[in-house]
């Protein structure tokens, strides 16, 4: 396997390529961590100077002001506004990502450009059309984002918060306006997720016209083709949005496809102008024809080679929504939010190991047949909650209190016997389910917050959320014993949570805190497998906490942000092997042990003026973790293995995105070069790849260099182009074990696309 000092030659070989003298300086630095302590005490001593320098000359204050102003209004990410839309931020670690200032293939999704600006964030890139945005931070695991607590404009989008919680909702980059990330410890408002939350803002149409709109097409590699058009306006009181999108995209492998559409419509009316009322239907489709997992001794041979043809995977989802905003007087906000997440995802599927082949039966004549499997989600979700803003002391404080209720219903049909076909098609030539169940949740969630601002400089937070609820397991699983499987599952628990932030000048602040975090077992967690697995019935849900300690700040031309965090999740779920009293050896799932993940997220930028109409700007965004088992055991054949020292799965030791942006009227290029370390794909830290699958083995490191052109020849239009993998890297970020199917997924290699916006 490929080792780090191995990747700098390569990555040094590929600069000379392209002749940017910068990227040698950025790679070297990638390699070497000290800079960013390094980097600390240099901003910590100029913060020191110029906090000093402050208290000498007003003259300079304003200067500063005016400086940070004008800078702060081109920056593509900033922390969040310390009260906003019925959220607390202050104290916490926060980050919001203007996407029309984002160098970055939108179209696509590319998951590594939009969150260039946010160390720490693992992208898992198994699917390069952008069907889904599939990320983590702080060593947890990235699959559909689902350690994160996902929203469109503050509306839940994950599937079952409790039995499923992936995000299969899609909303299309081009008709959002900023990103919002909140890291764990904020969980004692929007829920209990290890990893925090994201929240996908939605553009809105133009308030100053009755009628406006956008259209953005994108051409590109691989038969790229999609179009989003939107129209909006306000008329009175009046105010709408709506958009259409279609996409159309070929893979970068065989055998690989991509249909899909998304729609919303956003109505709102003012009844007064404290009160406004607010309904929003929105939708996202997609169809992916997956090409299959690869081994290592195929994806050196060929990356895009694939093992399966007749492999579809498809979800459907529906979220309406009604949102009340209420301002009573000047000091008190209520909001109001009930929203639904109805639909499903399918898939039909030769679920097979990689090294068994598809193909046709020499008995038959015929493909053999296919499974499919089906979700139908029916979530329902009510929150109502309010900000109170009041003073005392000379000082502003607030309050937050709310109550969310949650009403799920996860219907799971499994092992369907398909046909022998190849297309998308879930007809069961058989009409029983090997797997026909419902999941049915019901919770509900007090919580509250408050934020005292003890003097102009220092303020402290602190909050509790309790959550209470059941889940309840019920249906068929025709190979097991009903009897045998957990069938009602209590939830019970507090989650207490404080932070702090200290503004150590006009625009520096040392913040932190810590805060409880939760893990439900999701479903697959529950289910067995075969009649050769069993079910803890003493399984419990995973805990743990986030805990911060930051300094963010700008100064002329520099913005900063350093923070050093903790995570500890207990109770993890996996697998150990046990022999029953009759000699029987067994799988049986349950928690295996406690994990502990520490580290340092370090973004700096750097901006230079170099004349009234062109700029400068490198940054980097890089983050260390350290992630260790700190107990446990794990099955491995017919033994328990103790992993307690262990790496944690997925978790590489360095991830590092730098970038160079020059911008001159309204021209802009930058380039982007992603580093991101080796990591393990299993507990046990299996280093050679697995011969037969290539669903273990070490991830080896890679680093992948990214273009963006921009031009806008008017106020209407926009031009912009993206070259991803400019070097043609051939890399993939991940084994899975599960869904796609075990083994490899190459990443994309070299492609680009063009987009032209227009604007009406």
């Amino acid at each position: 396997m490929p080792r780090a000092s191995n990747h700098t030659n390569e990555f040094i070989s590929a600069v000379q390529k392209v002749r940017t003298t910068w990227l040698v300086l950025v790679s070297k630095m990638t390699f070497k961590a000290i800079l960013i302590t390094l980097y600390i005490l240099f901003l910590l001593l100029w913060t020191i100077r110029t906090n000093a320098q402050t208290k000498d000359s007003s003259r300079i204050k304003a200067l500063d002001t005016v400086t940070h102003t004008a800078f702060d209004k081109e920056a593509s990410q900033h922390p969040i506004s310390l009260i906003k839309n019925g959220f607390i931020y202050a104290g916490k670690k926060t980050e919001s990502i203007q996407l029309a200032n984002t160098p970055a293939d939108i179209a696509n999704k590319s998951g590594r450009q939009v969150f260039a600006k946010v160390p720490g964030i693992f992208v898992y890139d198994m699917d390069g059309s952008g069907n889904q945005i599939n990320i983590s931070a702080r060593g947890l695991d990235p699959h559909r984002g689902w350690e994160f607590n996902n929203r469109k404009d503050g509306i839940l989008t994950n599937s079952d918060l409790y039995g499923y919680p992936a995000s299969h909702y899609s909303a299309p980059l081009e008709s959002i306006d900023r990103i919002e990330i909140v890291r764990g410890t904020g969980s004692l408002q929007y829920g209990a997720q290890f990893g925090g939350m994201v929240n996908y803002i939605s553009k809105q149409g133009d308030t100053t016209r009755k009628i406006s709109g956008e259209t953005i097409t994108s051409v590109g590699s691989y038969n790229l083709l999609s179009n989003y058009t939107s129209i909006g306006g306000k008329i009175g009181k009046f105010q709408y949005f709506a958009y259409n999108h279609i996409k159309f995209r070929n893979g970068y492998r065989q055998n690989e496809q991509t249909n899909s559409n998304a729609q919303s419509i956003q109505l709102s009316y003012a009844f007064k102008p404290n009160f406004i009322v607010k309904l929003d239907w929105s939708h996202s489709y997609y169809r992916y024809r997956l090409p299959g997992a690869l081994t290592d001794s195929m994806f050196y041979a060929n990356p895009k080679q694939a093992t399966r043809s007749r492999n579809y995977y498809s979800p459907d989802i529906h979220i309406p929504s009604i949102t009340l905003n209420w301002n009573i007087g000047n000091n008190t906000q209520v909001y109001a939010v009930f929203s639904a997440i109805l639909g499903n995802r399918s898939s039909v599927m030769f679920d097979k190991p990689t090294n068994i082949r598809d193909t046709v039966n020499t008995v038959t004549n015929q493909y053999n047949n296919r499974q499919v499997d089906i979700d139908n989600y029916h979530s329902y979700t009510s929150e109502v909650k309010m900000v109170h803003r009041y003073t005392a002391f000379h000082q502003t404080h607030y309050f937050l209190a709310g109550i969310q209720y949650l009403n799920n219903d996860l219907h799971r049909r499994q092992l369907g016997v398909g046909t022998t076909g190849s297309d998308y098609d879930l007809t069961l030539v058989n009409p029983t389910w090997g797997r026909d169940i419902h999941f049915k949740t019901t919770n509900i969630a007090l919580y509250m917050e408050h934020r005292w601002q003890l003097s102009k400089a220092f303020s402290l937070g602190a909050g509790l959320r309790y959550e209470n609820g059941e889940t309840n397991l019920s249906g068929t699983i025709v190979y097991y014993p009903g009897n045998q499987v957990p069938v009602s599952i209590p939830r019970n628990f507090a989650l207490p949570g404080a932070n702090f932030s200290l503004k150590t000048g006009r625009s520096t602040e040392i913040y932190g805190g810590i805060a409880s975090a939760y893990h439900s077992m999701y479903l697959k967690d529950l289910l067995p497998g075969s009649t050769f697995e069993r079910v803890d019935p003493n399984i419990k849900d995973a805990k743990g906490y986030n805990a911060e300690l930051g300094f963010r700040g700008t100064h002329e031309s520099w913005r900063w942000d350093l923070t050093s965090f903790a995570l500890r999740y207990n109770n993890r779920f996996g697998t150990i092997a046990i022999i029953e009293s009759n000699g029987n050896l067994i799988t049986y799932k349950t928690n295996v042990g406690n994990s502990f993940t520490y580290g340092l997220e370090t973004f700096v930028q750097k901006d230079w003026n170099l004349s009234a109409f062109s700029k400068l700007s490198i940054h980097t965004a890089t983050a260390i973790f350290h992630g260790r088992y700190v107990s446990g055991n794990v099955k491995s054949g017919s033994n328990n293995i103790n992993i307690t020292g262990n790496r944690i799965e997925s978790v590489p030791e360095l991830i590092s995105r730098n970038g160079l942006s020059y911008r001159y009227k309204t021209f802009t290029a930058s380039i982007l070069y992603s580093y991101t370390g080796a990591s393990y794909a299993d507990a046990l830290n299996t280093k050679e790849p697995q011969k037969t699958t290539g669903a273990v083995g070490l991830v080896p490191s890679y680093g992948i260099i990214d273009l963006n052109i921009g031009f806008k020849p008017s106020a209407s239009t926009v031009l912009k182009l993206s070259i991803n993998n400019l070097t043609n890297k051939q890399y993939f970020t991940k084994r899975p074990s599960f869904y796609p199917g075990p083994g490899i997924w190459s990443s994309d290699g070299i492609n680009g696309q063009i987009s032209f916006a227009l604007s009406f």
